[in-house]
């Protein structure tokens, strides 16, 4: 994607990566639309850094429908949807009550979201000349946090996903790009932000624009810190990095 003139849309943008983002899109010359769920922070969101919005929960495919459809109509020129919104918990397998509950809200949230939301885009997106769908996975995707199984799984899911519709959308105007981040200082999971191993936002933030301008045709978003996830099939030392990130070795998780 272009790293400007465009008309984004980035639900799940009231915090964390998604805000970040949308405040380095804005600045970087784009018209900037965000959504979420508590109409009292969007609005406020607003009034402090310029953006529309629109009022939508990503585990809800009717509020998905109607926000898509509202969006449209108010930006015609819409050309990038950035399916940000995710959950992460922690869980245990070892018995129905310590997962079950929350691997259904996991799924129905980091996985249906994006695949209702491309849905609700996707013919829009195609009468645009220059379009992208920016997912979001993980370096979580290709190495697994035992205590995080329901999110690995929606993050490797989203990552083949990713795979599988680029192929399909070769044949329109619709670019699609995967976002991996590492862990990053954001409130994603309790205390996440004070992990001194994780990633500084404004950091991560600044080499993804970096990466976006260099590469603006990259499949994948990687920035430096996830390749230890990312590769270590590829390296041939898997089971050390699955050895590593299972070991208390917080810096290299997603």
């Amino acid at each position: 994607m272009n790293i400007s003139g465009n008309t984004i849309f980035i639900p799940g943008a009231t915090s964390g990566i998604g805000l970040a983002l949308a405040l380095r899109f804005k600045d970087a010359g784009n018209t900037v639309i965000i959504g979420g769920r508590r109409a009292a922070l969007l609005d406020e969101l607003a009034q402090q850094h310029g953006f529309d919005t629109v009022q939508l929960d990503t585990s809800d495919a009717a509020s998905i429908t109607a926000a898509a459809a509202e969006l449209i109509a108010r930006h015609p020129d819409l050309n990038v949807l950035i399916a940000m919104a995710g959950i992460m918990h922690a869980e245990d397998w070892h018995r129905a009550e310590g997962f079950l509950a929350s691997a259904e809200q996991t799924i129905t949230t980091n996985l249906l979201g994006p695949i209702r939301l491309i849905g609700a885009f996707i013919e829009h997106l195609q009468t645009r000349p220059d379009a992208t769908i920016m997912t979001v996975s993980s370096g979580l995707a290709h190495t697994p946090l035992a205590f995080t199984p329901s999110y690995n799984a929606t993050k490797a899911a989203i990552h083949m996903l990713s795979e599988s519709i680029r192929l399909q959308l070769a044949d329109t105007s619709v670019k699609v790009t995967e976002l991996v981040p590492p862990l990053v200082a954001t409130e994603l999971m309790p205390g996440q932000s004070q992990d001194p191993n994780a990633l500084p936002l404004d950091a991560f933030v600044d080499e993804v624009m970096q990466l976006i301008e260099a590469q603006p045709d990259a499949h994948e978003i990687l920035v430096e810190r996830v390749h230890f996830l990312r590769y270590g099939e590829a390296r041939g030392d898997y089971d050390q990095v699955v050895a590593a990130l299972n070991g208390g070795h917080r810096d290299v998780t997603a």
